[in-house]
């Protein structure tokens, strides 16, 4: 039986990998007019691509995990504040 692998991440991580995230999302959208449909997956390869190569470059499992980790947490941020804007400009 194998064992899961340890991860080793720290909390810097996710405070500038989750909002550079949201930040390339919300670029793309703006400036390169990708539709809507397509952000999640942007999201999802930008995490991807920011915690294999650069936050976990030795270890591509906790790359993958991670990466899948702070695409979510981003695409949740992403729609919990777009949800908010809207509730409130509605009132």
């Amino acid at each position: 039986m194998t064992e899961f692998p340890v991860i080793h991440t720290n909390i810097w991580d996710a405070f500038w990998a989750i909002p550079l995230i949201m930040l390339l999302v919300w670029m793309l959208k703006v400036f390169l007019h990708v539709p809507s449909n397509y952000l999640s997956i942007s999201a999802t390869v930008i995490g991807l691509l920011l915690s294999i190569f650069i936050s976990h470059p030795n270890d591509i499992s906790a790359g993958i995990f991670m990466g899948f980790f702070y695409s979510a947490a981003a695409i949740g941020t992403y729609s919990s504040l777009k949800t908010a804007i809207k509730s409130y400009r509605s009132n």
